[in-house]
């Protein structure tokens, strides 16, 4: 996804997103800490998506405001 594709989206999707992501995130780092992944770059991308969106989802808190 692309910052183009998250300014696109509703904020509650990208809530929704945001909660999936992390859910995704959490249980990838759990399965790398038992047995190695075929790619560990994946993590960082997770990681940098996540921030992605709450960067998104900040921003239109304060243009709210």
């Amino acid at each position: 996804m692309k910052k183009e594709e998250i300014k696109e989206l509703s904020t509650a999707d990208l809530k929704e997103r945001l909660a999936q992501m992390e859910k995704e995130y959490l249980q990838l780092k759990a399965t790398h800490a038992v047995s190695p992944l075929d790619s560990p770059a994946k993590i960082t991308h997770d990681r940098k998506m996540i921030a992605r969106v709450k960067t998104e989802l900040r921003a239109r808190e304060l243009n709210q405001k």
